[in-house]
């Protein structure tokens, strides 16, 4: 394995559920799905209310090729099409259906039929499935590439966030389903190797897909260092292969795929069974929470319902979707569980109180932790002055809102926070360029068609 400089930080781990088995909680009375869940386009639904629907029945059609088809996780009816207020301040239609408690399953559900890279990517489009360790970036949209160009397929098993195990317990109790799909990769790319990188704080799992995949030609674990954030994508193709993912470039322009453990199993599973994405493993842990536990809950599960499940000890002050480096806090505990949800965080009034920020004390912290380099400091200086040039010139687009320079900084400043305004900054920068370039292109051409008529 590439031998690497490693940069971040050591957030405590807090893996508190690691060894806990996930469990079915009970279906919700009424669920509330909502019709934005991945990057791009909603996805539109296609039943109205008073509809009947069953357990994988097609609830709603991708919105567009950068979207994924929606599939209802209970049985029951649809009561009405509502707007909920999503965490980045949108109103998102959803469409809310009542239970039956009964889990009926759809009757018309069929095994893809798979032959070659084509149908590949299609049943994946089919199952609905995004990328289940946070981003919500459509699968099918990233494997639909040249299979020439894969050299290195990247399954990410790294889960370097603080407390979340969901992914550590799909590489315990679902190995075999991970392999599966690494063969069907394997089997429709040219890749010269397959790759799971996992961290080393999670030796069970390093075992155990150790020997999953004995056999399996090109098969190896990277016993990755636990660093967060070992598991970006582009740090995590870095400290497996060495390449170096361009500014405004994507994985494959360097020959990597990387797709996540559990979307990997959820795509072998719809192809096993063809039940497509309708449920979630999702780990429940934070100060607030009593009873820490791993649970298997329909997409749409409203997040109260979960917390009444596990039990609280005390008023939760925060509660985030994901983790506490990247995770983003719930508007409202009537929020729901959604595809792209990995763990529901729950935090009492100490941790979830925010930090006192002082003067910079220019110690460096912030650069020296940063994976990519960057130079937050200066970030926040040329964000203060609204300096688009500068902010350019910082190459701010290259953050990934990871957040180790806030982690790091002994005066508490809200550096990821700026670095993400900073990026809006720069797009007004880079969008007022472009005009103004459009407008000396339409006066150049103007100029030349007068002198040609003169």
């Amino acid at each position: 394995m590439f031998k690497r400089k490693l940069h971040g930080v050591h957030p405590p781990h807090m893996k508190n559920t690691a060894g806990n088995r996930p469990t079915r909680m009970p279906v919700s009375p009424m669920i509330t799905v909502p019709m934005s869940m991945n990057i791009g386009a909603p996805a539109k639904p296609v039943v109205k209310p008073g509809d009947e629907v069953k357990v994988g029945q097609l609830i709603a059609e991708a919105g567009g090729f950068m979207s994924a088809p929606i599939y209802s996780g209970v049985s029951g009816k649809v009561k009405r099409l509502d707007e909920i207020l999503s965490s980045n301040g949108r109103f998102d239609t959803a469409i809310v259906i009542e239970s039956d408690g009964l889990q009926t399953e759809y009757e018309g559900l069929e095994k893809p039929v798979v032959t070659d890279q084509k149908s590949f990517v299609d049943a994946v489009r089919s199952c609905g499935v995004i990328g289940l360790g946070g981003a919500g970036f459509p699968t099918a949209v990233k494997l639909n590439v040249d299979p020439d160009r894969v050299h290195h397929i990247i399954i990410n098993g790294a889960e370097c966030e603080p407390y979340i195990t969901s992914d550590t317990r799909t590489m315990i109790d679902n190995a075999s389903r991970i392999i599966n799909g690494a063969q069907l990769l394997q089997k429709y790319y040219t890749a010269d190797n397959i790759i799971i990188g996992i961290e080393d704080n999670k030796p069970e799992c390093i075992t155990i897909m150790k020997e999953a995949g004995r056999g399996v030609p090109g098969f190896e674990v990277a016993e990755l260092p636990a660093l967060y954030p070992q598991g970006g994508e582009k740090v995590l193709i870095y400290n497996t292969t060495g390449e170096i993912v361009p500014e405004g470039k994507l994985p494959i322009d360097v020959g990597c795929i990387v797709i996540n453990c559990t979307t990997l199993a959820v795509i072998a599973k719809y192809i096993e069974t063809g039940m497509p994405l309708v449920e979630k493993v999702i780990t429940v842990d934070g100060s607030a929470v009593a009873n820490p536990q791993n649970l298997i809950v329909p997409v749409g599960t409203p997040i109260q319902d979960v917390l009444d499940y596990v039990g609280l000890k005390a008023e939760p002050r925060k509660v985030l979707y994901g983790g506490p480096m990247m995770g983003i806090s719930v508007p409202s505990l009537e929020a729901p569980v959604m595809k792209n949800t990995n763990a529901i965080l729950a935090f009492a009034e100490k941790e979830a109180a925010d930090p006192t920020p002082t003067a910079c004390i220019r110690c460096g912290r912030c650069v020296a932790h940063c994976p990519f380099h960057l130079m937050p400091l200066e970030i926040e200086r040329a964000y203060n002055e609204r300096d688009g040039a500068a902010l350019k010139a910082l190459k701010v687009n290259l953050c990934m809102e990871c957040g180790c320079c806030s982690y790091g900084c002994p005066a508490r400043r809200p550096l990821v926070q700026i670095n993400k305004l900073a990026k809006g900054v720069l797009n007004k920068y880079n969008a007022e360029l472009k005009e103004a370039e459009e407008k000396k292109k339409a006066k150049e051409a103007a100029q030349k068609e007068a002198g040609v008529n003169g």
